[in-house]
């Protein structure tokens, strides 16, 4: 017996050895090569960079992951309490891993008959997320976690593993770390939330995607109670305020935040600017704090102005049809579009949806469109705009009836007008999303800030950017440079042109060109200043001939024009391609006595430790002389006051500015300036077709500035340009130049280079100016 007992004892302990040898050789491989806990010292996880509008707002935010770090002691008490209670209420009692847990653990899931329950402590969570990288179900694993959490017990605080923890466990939705998963749930940060909340948030680490609120609203209820009721075993929370925070209700954010759409082509512009300048994982992942010139004020007054005036010149250009055509038995899936729109949004004014025209009645001008569960009233004045579009501006006539645009059957765009008189719900007008395109450029005179920039009318339709990134010709905006350039080589607002036929073959080709005025009418002698005012093409190819096509190229440039110029007379005319954000930054050297401003989007750059990575300052310098500056905003005032500017008007304080047609109507444009800012407006079609009859700058263009500026400048004190002590000023005759006198019929009071103004009088209308032509002021030919 006793040698039996022997046997045993020694089969034992010669297992125990094998066992030991091979659980010390598995602990000691298993163990090797283990990361460095001390690696947490320089926890850098990704995080949100984030862009804000010049007000603080934010108007983008770009990441890899999405996530805020935040300091433990700005996290409320509750929140960290919930997420001990939930996922390791032994946390502050263990020093890395909790035994009873574990052997809780493994009778629960043997019991279950499957993995049921977990123990691993939120230590060895951190090791496995931020140490380990990996989520392997292996005993390899395990065991290099378990190493890892003493290590990791040993180097830090309880509450620096709080701090690793709650920044980096992903809680669902794309949000990483409590501060992103409190603002994309309950849209507020940590600090806001009630027990509840907290509570909430404490549940959803096992199973972020499954106890979703904003998915599964039910089994995150659940996961809240399983929190709270464990915030009360560890005492946390009394059961009072247990039962108060299950009753308390919670509101979900379940409109995702978007905050790029508040101001989208300017914060792309910088967007491309920062992967550019500091390459994209720095972007997406670096937490970088960058603050913008934008005015989110002014965005959206751009943008509204860019829509309403698109708006108006595409119903100008007529209807473009239904979007689709269906049959009655198809109308539900119509009507099921809007009313999924209307579960979002209740039916209001100047709303847009899809409708299908139910029923047309000529005789009484009305048609029944259905909007969802809306009955609609489409009257003949709702949509009498409706004339049938042509390509290229062709001319068709304006409807008569209501069947000449549209059919029973037709699915349209709807917008909302007011509330109907039964049987109708609504009245509406017809719509469509304009195809024509345009952009709006504004920059601070006096420091080159760009205060809102929209490139298109529509970023999710189209990412384009043609506020700085298409080359159009610019028309008639060129010529101001041409007049510039010409005023600093010796000209004069009075100076004479005979606006005559035209004929050279100084052109590219050496073919014979006659360039036109608009509606090809002549004047015979004119002023300078009113060849401007007028944009008369003939008289700026003469001026541009005078004074050399390389001489007007160089005067660009110092405008801060980089496009390539083209070597020829029509420059004059504005063939050669420009961008808006360059034509928009010449004339600011016109309202800002002469000086160029270097146009920026960003104010400074910091990186997530609040080291300013980039900082820009108002950048410039004197482009041309002050006086040259100021004779052309006067002539530009005429421009707004007299001339092909008129509309602007309507501003009511002091404008000066300049319009733009090119051939055929491909581009219309508006440039304009008040002491305090200047904006440039571009409309024309992406595929380069002509606009309709008369869509010149004045009629496309002018009205999208007026809106805008109006809005811009409202309740601003109105400022006038001021005059540098280099001009003078002298009343003109407004048709011979010469100063005014009894025989003037209209008079003009103008300004002058010092020591350039008239020295004679004006004569009686029928006496000769003897001497007051030169060889250019003569009509000629070559």
């Amino acid at each position: 017996m006793h040698r039996y007992i022997k046997i045993i004892i020694w089969v034992v302990a010669i297992g125990a050895v094998f066992a030991s040898i091979i659980g010390g050789s598995l602990w000691y491989f298993w163990s090797s090569n283990l990361p460095y806990s001390g690696t947490l010292d320089e926890y850098n996880p990704p995080v949100i960079t984030e862009v804000y509008s010049a007000e603080g707002e934010v108007i983008g935010r770009f990441w890899k992951e999405k996530r805020i770090v935040l300091p433990l002691e700005e996290m409320p008490k509750n929140l960290i309490n919930a997420f001990v209670a939930a996922e390791d209420g032994q946390f502050f009692k263990h020093s890395g891993i909790d035994i009873t847990g574990i052997i809780r653990s493994v009778i629960k899931n043997q019991l279950a008959g499957r993995k049921k329950q977990g123990a691993s402590t939120i230590t060895q969570q951190v090791a496995r997320l931020l140490l380990l990288k990996s989520q392997e179900k292996k005993y390899k694993r395990k065991v290099r976690e378990i190493i890892l959490s003493f290590q990791i017990e040993k180097k830090y605080t309880k509450e620096k593993i709080l701090f690793l923890y709650l920044n980096e466990i992903y809680l669902g939705s794309g949000a990483y770390g409590v501060e992103s998963a409190a603002r994309t749930y309950f849209n507020k940060g940590v600090a806001e939330l009630n027990l509840a909340e907290c509570a909430m948030l404490g549940g959803l680490y096992q199973a972020p995607s499954k106890y979703s609120p904003i998915n599964n609203f039910d089994k995150a209820k659940v996961r809240q109670k399983y929190a709270l009721n464990r915030m009360v075993d560890e005492g946390f929370i009394t059961e009072a305020e247990r039962k108060d925070a299950l009753e308390t209700p919670i509101i979900i954010n379940e409109e995702k935040e978007n905050t790029f759409e508040r101001s989208p082509y300017f914060t792309e512009h910088v967007r491309r600017y920062l992967e550019k300048r500091y390459g994209r994982d720095l972007l997406y992942s670096g937490g970088l704090k960058v603050y913008t010139t934008a005015s989110l004020d002014l965005q959206q007054k751009a943008v509204k102005a860019l829509e309403k005036g698109l708006k108006e010149l595409d119903k100008r250009e007529g209807y473009r049809g239904p979007i689709a055509t269906v049959t009655p038995d198809q109308y539900d899936v119509v009507k099921k579009e809007a009313d999924d729109i209307f579960m979002k949004s209740p039916p209001a004014e100047g709303m847009t949806v899809k409708g299908v025209v139910s029923y047309i009645n000529d005789e009484t001008g009305e048609a029944t469109v259905l909007a969802g569960n809306l009955k609609c009233l489409l009257a003949f004045e709702g949509m009498k705009w409706a004339k049938a579009y042509k390509p290229g501006g062709g001319y068709s006539p304006l409807p008569k009836k209501i069947s000449d645009s549209i059919s029973q059957g037709d699915v349209i765009l709807c917008r909302l007008e007011k509330p109907g008189q039964a049987p109708f719900d609504w009245t509406i007008l017809l719509d469509q999303e304009p195809v024509v395109q345009g952009a709006i450029y504004t920059l601070e005179n006096q420091t080159g800030r760009v205060r809102a920039m929209v490139g298109g009318y529509s970023f999710s339709e189209s990412q384009y950017d043609r506020a700085n990134q298409a080359r159009r010709q610019p028309g008639s905006v060129f010529k101001s440079i041409i007049y510039a350039a010409a005023l600093d080589n010796g000209m004069t607002p009075a100076t004479v042109i005979i606006d005559t036929a035209y004929v050279s073959s100084l052109n590219p080709d050496d073919e014979v060109w006659r360039p036109k005025n608009y509606k090809e009418e002549f004047l015979g002698p004119t002023l300078f200043r009113k060849g401007l005012i007028l944009s008369k093409n003939v008289i700026t190819i003469k001026i541009l001939r005078q004074i050399g096509i390389q001489t007007a190229i160089d005067y660009a440039h110092r405008l801060g024009i980089e496009s390539e110029l083209g070597y020829d007379l029509s420059l004059a005319l504005g063939t050669s391609g420009v961008t808006l954000n360059e034509i928009t930054r010449a004339y600011s050297v016109f309202a800002n006595n002469g000086m160029l401003v270097n146009p920026y989007y960003i104010e400074k750059i910091e990186d997530r430790e609040g080291i300013i990575l980039e900082e820009n300052n108002p950048i410039m310098s004197q482009a041309i002389p002050d006086d040259i500056a100021y004779m052309m905003t006067d002539i530009l005032r005429g421009v707004v006051m007299e001339g092909t500017g008129r509309r602007v008007r309507e501003l009511n304080r002091p404008a000066a500015g300049k319009t733009g047609t090119t051939n055929d109507l491909k581009d219309a444009w508006f440039v304009g300036y008040t002491p305090e800012l200047v904006t440039g407006v571009w409309v024309g079609y992406d595929s380069n077709i002509s606009m309709g009859r008369e869509e010149t700058g004045s009629r496309a263009a002018s009205p999208i500035w007026l809106y805008f500026m109006s809005e811009a400048l409202k309740d601003k004190p109105v400022q006038d340009f001021v005059a540098p002590q280099s001009v003078v000023f002298a009343r003109i005759d407004r048709d011979t130049g010469l100063l005014a006198s009894p025989y003037s019929k209209e008079t003009v009071f103008q300004s002058f280079r010092k020591g350039t103004e008239p020295a004679e009088y004006a004569t009686k209308p029928e006496a000769a100016r003897a001497g007051n032509f030169s060889e250019f002021d003569m009509d000629f030919s070559d």
